[in-house]
């Protein structure tokens, strides 16, 4: 009789124990407060094509990266289909946040400096706050360094300076699907005549598909509103651009092969510069290739 009463009360209390537990377990969700989680990894690369993409590098991180663009594919064999006239541009990007980077940068193609700031100032996040995309503003500052074409008139520095303004608005859709809108303004300081506009707007959208755990398609359309550029560029006609590619993640370095009818890999030659024809051939063969280095480690790490 006793051995049934033990019994009894051992199951009781283990019962009553259980019961306690579940009750602490309930009380300690109710009291935890809720968390935000904000979306990272919307795109592989601070690129989506040839444009900026919404992300930044990490505070203290360094990127290096290399853009090369072949010449058209319809140029023909004696040139390689475009090989024979390739340009590269070479810039380092730097995080002094994780949200704000400034960069430098160095094209080959009409031999061109080039400077930049980038903030990331609003992150889709979900959770305790929500917030349905993510925004980044960039500034861009060209300098044109080649000889001037008419060295007989009076030319002013102000002349070879070109700017960009971008604001992207991007959106990541599950870990399939990323959408971005990149409103822009190209402003330039020396326009071949009165009829062109010195700042150009053009509308700006891309996209990133996931095709598999490191490979992405992506794609990017800038449109120029008619009326703001009248001259010819090389006795051709200003196009809109249009890019696609891949991406392609390895370890920590992150290569990009794309054809598009842009030249120049830079906003200022995105809007503006492009005069490639798709269904004429004139498409260019290119590719992005980026690595990123921890300069500064933050101060938990050191």
């Amino acid at each position: 009789m006793k051995k049934w009463i033990k019994t009894a009360c051992f199951l009781f209390l283990g019962v009553n124990t259980s019961i306690a537990q579940d009750d602490l377990l309930d009380m300690l969700e109710e009291s935890a407060e809720p968390t935000t989680d904000y979306t990272i990894a919307t795109f592989k690369s601070t690129r989506l094509v040839s444009g900026h993409s919404v992300e930044t590098n990490a505070k203290g991180v360094m990127q290096y990266l290399i853009g090369h663009r072949f010449g058209r594919l319809n140029s023909g064999w004696r040139d390689l289909f475009g090989i024979d006239n390739a340009t590269i541009r070479m810039g380092f990007e730097y995080g002094l946040t994780d949200n704000i980077n400034i960069g430098i940068g160095r094209s080959s193609f009409q031999k061109t400096y080039d400077g930049m700031v980038k903030w990331k100032f609003l992150r889709q996040q979900s959770g305790a706050t929500n917030f349905p995309f993510t925004a980044t503003f960039v500034s861009n500052i060209y300098v044109d360094s080649r000889k001037w074409s008419n060295p007989d008139r009076e030319n002013y520095f102000s002349s070879r300076l070109n700017f960009n303004h971008s604001l992207l608005i991007a959106r990541k859709f599950g870990n399939l699907f990323s959408l971005q809108l990149m409103p822009t303004i190209v402003h330039r300081n020396l326009v071949e005549t009165t009829e062109d506009k010195n700042t150009v707007f053009a509308l700006g959208a891309g996209a990133s598909v996931r095709l598999t755990g490191s490979l992405r398609l992506n794609a990017e359309y800038h449109y120029i509103p008619p009326g703001q550029i009248m001259s010819r560029i090389g006795g051709e006609e200003v196009q809109n651009s249009f890019s696609i590619g891949v991406d392609l993640e390895t370890g920590g370095h992150v290569f990009q092969l794309h054809l598009t009818n842009s030249r120049g890999m830079t906003e200022r030659y995105l809007v503006g510069e492009t005069t490639g024809r798709w269904l004429k051939g004139d498409i260019h063969f290119g590719f992005n290739v980026s690595r990123v280095f921890t300069v500064k480690k933050p101060k938990e790490f050191k």
